[in-house]
C-alpha cells in the first residue's frame, strides 16, 4: 500500500489547512487510520485516528477541538481539517494505516506511512 499525503503548505496563526491522504488501493477501508507528526528535535506525536467505518475517532489534547479526522473510503482517502492553526503545529504530517479496523493511538498500531507533508505555522 502506497499512501500520499498532501495539503501542507505555510499559513499564519489562527489559519486554516486541510490535509490529505491518498491510499493506492481499498486495503484502507477496513483498517482504521491516522495522523501522527514530527516537529523537528522531536519525536513522532500521534495527532488523530479514525476507525474504518469512520463513527469512532481520537484526538490529542492539543489538537482536540481544533482538528477534525475524517475519510472517505469510496475514495480510499483521508483528511484532517486543521483549524486555529498554532505555532506549535508545525511539523511533517505523516498519515498511516492501522492493522486492525480501530482508531489506534499508538505508533506501534500502524503497517503503513505515507511520505509526510510539511505544516508551517508562522506567528
Amino acid at each position: 500500500v502506497q499512501l500520499q499525503a498532501s495539503g501542507g503548505g505555510l499559513v499564519q496563526a489562527g489559519g486554516s489547512l486541510r490535509l490529505s491522504c491518498s491510499a493506492s488501493r481499498r486495503t484502507s477501508s477496513n483498517n482504521g487510520m491516522g495522523w501522527f507528526r514530527q516537529a523537528p528535535g522531536k519525536e513522532r506525536e500521534f495527532v488523530a485516528a479514525i476507525a474504518w467505518r469512520g463513527g469512532d475517532t481520537l484526538y490529542a489534547d492539543s489538537v482536540k477541538g481544533r482538528f477534525t479526522i475524517s475519510r472517505d473510503n469510496a475514495k480510499n482517502t483521508l483528511f484532517l481539517q486543521m483549524n486555529s492553526l498554532k505555532p506549535e503545529d508545525t511539523a511533517v504530517y505523516y498519515c498511516a494505516v492501522a492493522r486492525s479496523s480501530a482508531a489506534t493511538t499508538s505508533a506501534r498500531g500502524y503497517q503503513y506511512w505515507g511520505q509526510g507533508t510539511q505544516v508551517t505555522v508562522s506567528s
